[in-house]
């Protein structure tokens, strides 16, 4: 497999960075993952975009958008990877040991892996520790994952495979790698960005195309019969119905909202991968 590396090509077997490089020392970066169908990149544009918010957010200079588009869809091409993921991972470069960026150059890397994606239905965990939606990396895609990994590491024991934050107001926030969509009297619904939520690619293309209004979701619901349906959206996971949240099952997972909106977003695949 090869793998980009400051614009170099390189053999992931030979490939390194630094040591001293900030997110590995820090976790001081941002990343992105894309899909990809059949070689091609899906909604690559909206990926580096969010790339781009989050490097404003994080205080760094956002990286040539138009470089890397074509680097995601050579190294794809290159790993001739069909189905699979493209990942995009910017750092904030070499600085010493301490939280203080040196103002050195940044570093930026791209590599693939096949496979990967589940849209079967499947059991969430409501995490006991809370999103700060205050928080300064709130919204942002950064590398900082240590309380993700914790968190859905906690819920795998659980039998989930996600794990469900709420924010410190006890709203319904996001997963570790995913956004959460609920249907309550037949409205669908999702965390409005005011929770403290990554704004997902998937998720807004959700919202724009079926119309799911962002509100403030009280995250007990979840564990009611108020909650008719519920499922998780993400790059890998698609439209992913929810069979269960901890001891709290839905018999009808998918239900209907859901598979329309699965049907939806199905359609939206063809059309950008069209363009």
């Amino acid at each position: 497999m090869l793998v980009y590396v400051d614009g170099e090509l390189l053999d992931s077997e030979l490939a390194s960075v630094s040591v001293f490089d900030h997110a590995l020392v820090t976790g001081d970066g941002a990343f992105e993952t894309v899909a990809v169908y059949g070689g091609e990149p899906f909604a690559l544009q909206r990926h580096l975009d969010r790339l781009e918010r989050t490097c404003t957010g994080m205080r760094l200079t956002p990286p040539d958008s138009s470089k890397l588009a074509v680097q995601v869809r050579d190294l794809a091409k290159r790993n001739a990877v069909l189905d699979g993921k493209v990942r995009i991972t910017y750092t904030a470069g070499n600085s010493g040991l301490g939280s203080g960026r040196s103002g050195g150059p940044t570093r930026t890397i791209i590599a693939t892996e096949a496979g990967g994606r589940s849209t079967e239905p499947t059991k969430v965990c409501l995490a006991p520790w809370p999103r700060n939606e205050r928080g300064v990396l709130a919204g942002l895609k950064t590398t900082s994952y240590a309380e993700n990994v914790i968190a859905l590491d906690w819920a795998k024991e659980r039998g989930g495979s996600e794990v469900i934050f709420e924010n410190l107001q006890g709203m319904l926030c996001e997963g570790s790698g995913s956004n959460i969509f609920v249907v309550i009297g037949g409205e669908l619904m999702t965390p409005s960005m005011r929770t403290g939520c990554l704004a997902g690619v998937t998720r807004d293309l959700i919202v724009e195309r079926v119309g799911a209004k962002e509100v403030e979701i009280p995250a007990a619901l979840l564990y009611t019969v108020e909650v008719e349906e519920a499922f998780l959206s993400s790059s890998l996971r698609e439209v992913q119905p929810i069979m269960a949240v901890d001891d709290r099952t839905f018999l009808n997972a998918p239900g209907p909202v859901t598979k329309r909106t699965a049907t939806t977003f199905a359609d939206i695949l063809v059309e950008e991968l069209r363009r």
